[in-house]
């Protein structure tokens, strides 16, 4: 039974890590400030927006992009979902439609884009079809 449990804990820790995805841009902030880390602010569709799907599991869940992401970033995720089951808190909904307002004004689905600590953007991009170590690359080509 202890091996069985242990077997359990074991597959859960590997296959569990989740990524930590940050809910309020205001602690995101504050957090980078601290840790000197530039911000990493993603816009997602994440019930109706196929490039966002599919960059969230080529890239986002990857092993290495958390990993790096731990190390180089805080990050933020502001999601617009659209079906009524999706629905995000009234609040979080308002927070994640101002930082669409300044950072996202075409409404373009995926973007990433790279602050500084500051909020001064970066680098942006979209969607693309390539590697989660290629997109890495991508993100940290505009920090210089």
């Amino acid at each position: 039974m202890k091996l069985y449990i242990s077997i359990l804990f074991l597959m859960t820790s590997v296959f569990g890590y989740s990524q930590n995805w940050n809910t309020n841009f205001e602690d995101v902030k504050v957090k980078a400030e601290k840790e000197n880390k530039n911000i990493l602010l993603v816009f997602f569709g994440s019930d109706w927006c196929g490039p966002c799907i599919k960059l969230d599991n080529i890239v986002w869940k990857s092993s290495e992009f958390q990993v790096e992401a731990d190390k180089s970033w805080v990050i933020y995720k502001a999601d617009f979902p659209k079906k009524k089951a999706n629905q995000l808190s009234s609040e979080l909904t308002e927070n994640n439609n101002k930082l669409a307002e300044k950072y996202n004004k075409n409404g373009s689905f995926p973007l990433v884009v790279l602050l500084d600590k500051k909020g001064k953007v970066l680098g942006m991009t979209g969607f693309k079809n390539v590697l989660a170590s290629e997109y890495i690359k991508l993100i940290h080509s505009f920090e210089k």
